[in-house]
């Protein structure tokens, strides 16, 4: 979802399933910590929002975006109804940024495809740190938030599939 007029954190708590059936774990870069912890804090506080017990949120922390991968995939071990994988990745002067953004997206899909625990993205792919912290609690909200949200319902949909 572009983000550019839109504050991510406005969303209609309503529509927003009850989370206390349901646990999650949430695998956090510590690449970019001041972005992911923001990150990290909005999603906990909207999980806790909508009842999830912190008994029920596991947090494991990886190095950079790129372990969010095997960590994501570790965390689906202790299966949860959901992972949530949190990062930030901000653009430099050479083509690094291209092929972590790429790799963990597509390692992202990949869980997803393969394992009947689905993960959420949260990774924040910016040119600068600006757009990072404009995302992660500035002007455009947080994306933790909507992050928790797109778990919660990702968590109901599993349950009825079920």
């Amino acid at each position: 979802m572009a983000s550019s007029q839109k504050n991510l954190s406005h969303y209609d708590s309503q529509n927003v399933p009850d989370g206390s059936d349901f646990s999650f774990a949430l695998v956090v870069s510590d690449w970019n910590k001041e972005v992911t912890e923001a990150l990290f804090q909005g999603a906990l506080k909207t999980l806790q929002k909508h009842r999830v017990k912190n008994s029920q949120i596991k947090r494991m922390n990886v190095p950079g975006s790129f372990e969010l991968i095997y960590g994501a995939k570790k965390a689906q071990e202790g299966n949860p109804d959901v992972v949530i994988a949190i990062g930030s990745v901000i653009q430099g002067a050479t083509k690094h940024f291209d092929f972590i953004c790429h790799a963990v997206a597509n390692g992202v899909k990949d869980l997803n495809i393969q394992s009947e625990v689905p993960v959420i993205f949260c990774v924040l792919t910016d040119n600068s740190l600006d757009q990072a912290q404009e995302r992660s609690g500035g002007k455009h909200g947080n994306k933790g938030v909507e992050a928790a949200i797109a778990a919660l319902q990702m968590a109901a949909l599993r349950k009825a599939a079920l």
